[in-house]
């Protein structure tokens, strides 16, 4: 086994209030050692590339500290996390349409 699943959290159903959408498992991955194995903690994150875009702007609006993150842009990044899932949803029925068609 490659590595054992610790938790899972799927803020694709739930959504974080900010918007932010992915879904994460915290893993333990086999370290195997001369004579033991240990195992490290790692996270997965899996998002569609619309998810990354997002959540890269997001990180950088909000930690960057050379300007103020303002409500005004947490607002923006909410409108723009539903666009994004929006934009998701329809490119995934457009290939669904095209696996259908095969």
């Amino acid at each position: 086994k490659l590595f054992k699943i610790k938790e899972e959290t799927d803020y694709i159903t739930n959504p974080k209030d900010s918007g932010y959408i992915s879904y994460h498992m915290n893993v333990l991955v086999p370290l195997r050692l001369q004579e033991r194995v240990e195992y490290i903690e790692a996270e997965i994150q899996i998002r569609t590339i619309a998810m990354d875009f997002w959540a890269s702007l997001e990180h950088q609006l909000r930690y960057k500290k050379d300007f103020d993150y303002t409500d005004d842009m947490a607002k923006e990044l909410q409108d723009c996390a539903v666009l994004s899932a929006q934009l998701d949803a329809r490119m995934d029925s457009l290939r669904q349409r095209v696996e259908n068609q095969k």
